[in-house]
Formats: C-alpha cells, sequence, structure tokens
C-alpha cells in the first residue's frame, strides 16, 4: 500500500490518496476544495487507476472538489453514506457561507456500516460513525492498521456537535467504538496530522473523558 495525503482548502482539509501497489488501483478519500489537484496529478503520473471517490461526511470542505474528480475520473464513483448524500445534493448553505459555488452532486452508490469495500487486493471495511454528521463514516483497511478516519477524532480533538444535524451522543457512542479497534491503528484524520488510536487515548482530552464514560 502507498499513501499519499494534501491538505487544502478554506478549512485545512486533508485528501488521502490509497495505492494498492500490486494492482495499481487506487482511491481518493473526500475532496477539500483546491486540493484534491496534486493528487489526480500524482494518479497520472504513475499510471494508476481511480476506482473511486469515497466520502466519509458530506460537509462542503470534504466534497468541495468532487466535480473536478468527476471531470478528470467519470468512470470512478463516487460513494458516500444514504444519510449525508443530502449535503451533496445542496452542498451551498446559509451556514457554511462560502466565497464559491460548489457543484450539485449525486452519490454513484452508497456505503453502510459493515461493508466490506476492495481496492485492489486490499480489504477495506466502513464503519459507520455518526455524530458529527448522520451519514459520517470511517474506512479501516485492517491488513494495513490503516484508519481513514473524517472528522471524528481530529488533531487532538473531536469533530463539531453544534451542527443542525450533528448529535453529541451519537458522537461519543461512534468515538467508543472506533476504540475498541486496535490502538497501533494508524488514524488518518480530515484536519489535523495523523496519529494513532494509541496516541488519542493517551493525549486527546476529549478522547480520554469519552473512553472512561463507557
Amino acid at each position: 500500500m502507498k499513501l499519499l495525503m494534501d491538505t487544502g482548502g478554506i478549512a485545512g482539509t486533508n485528501c488521502f490518496l490509497v495505492v494498492d501497489e500490486t494492482t495499481s488501483q487506487c482511491v481518493l478519500f473526500d475532496a477539500p476544495d483546491h486540493t484534491v489537484g496534486r493528487l489526480l496529478g500524482e494518479i497520472r503520473k504513475n499510471g494508476w487507476q481511480l476506482i473511486g471517490l469515497w466520502l466519509t461526511h458530506g460537509h462542503f470542505d470534504h466534497v468541495a472538489d468532487h466535480q473536478v474528480v468527476r471531470d478528470a475520473y467519470p468512470d470512478a464513483p463516487h460513494l458516500i453514506h444514504k444519510l449525508d448524500e443530502p449535503k451533496l445534493l445542496k452542498p451551498n448553505t446559509r451556514f457554511f457561507p462560502l466565497p464559491f459555488t460548489i457543484p450539485a452532486g449525486r452519490a454513484d452508490g452508497f456505503v453502510e456500516d459493515g461493508q466490506e469495500l476492495m481496492l485492489g487486493s486490499l480489504a477495506c471495511r466502513v464503519i459507520h460513525t455518526p455524530g458529527h454528521a448522520p451519514g459520517h463514516v470511517m474506512f479501516y483497511f485492517e491488513s494495513e492498521s490503516l484508519l481513514i478516519g473524517g472528522d471524528l477524532i481530529i488533531g487532538g480533538a473531536i469533530g463539531r456537535y453544534d451542527l443542525p444535524d450533528s448529535n453529541y451522543d451519537d458522537l461519543c457512542n461512534s468515538i467508543r467504538k472506533v476504540m475498541k479497534l486496535p490502538l497501533d491503528t494508524r488514524l488518518m484524520p480530515g484536519h489535523g496530522d495523523p496519529s494513532t488510536l494509541r496516541e488519542e487515548l493517551a493525549t486527546n482530552p476529549f478522547v480520554k473523558q469519552i473512553t472512561e464514560s463507557m
């Protein structure tokens, strides 16, 4: 496996590219504004085959450049949880006033909790982790001890739960669920630097408090 990361956009959002080097297939995870271009360039330069854009959730900073990906690779399906597709259908809201307009999009398919997706020879399990958003998911490559985490646990903090469709109790339950994974699992968050679940448990006061209240 090869993992590439780029960060950008007005919210400093992370975008990840995971490559199965045995098959040259790859997947983009999330599409922040003004960010996916470098990773698309890496795909072209290396002759990799993009087989999808897999979205952790539908907030604007994670879907803004979905059309850039669609235009470059029209045959690569865009996947999201069905509870967050409404955000993709109507990505421009009063809650997040933006200096640009995001084109409306539509999912090519839906992911759900426990579903297994294949990236070449690599198995990836979908973990539904609502709270920050009702359709928030994480993508877990167990064989690689890798978790594409979205905005559940982010750089020593946790995702916002003051949004119109967020829910603090759901967020706490999702964090408890994820922290049952092996602690050496590498966490690739939607914002901030990568870490491990062990590091978050030891240094993230929010995660520590929530897990201790299990």
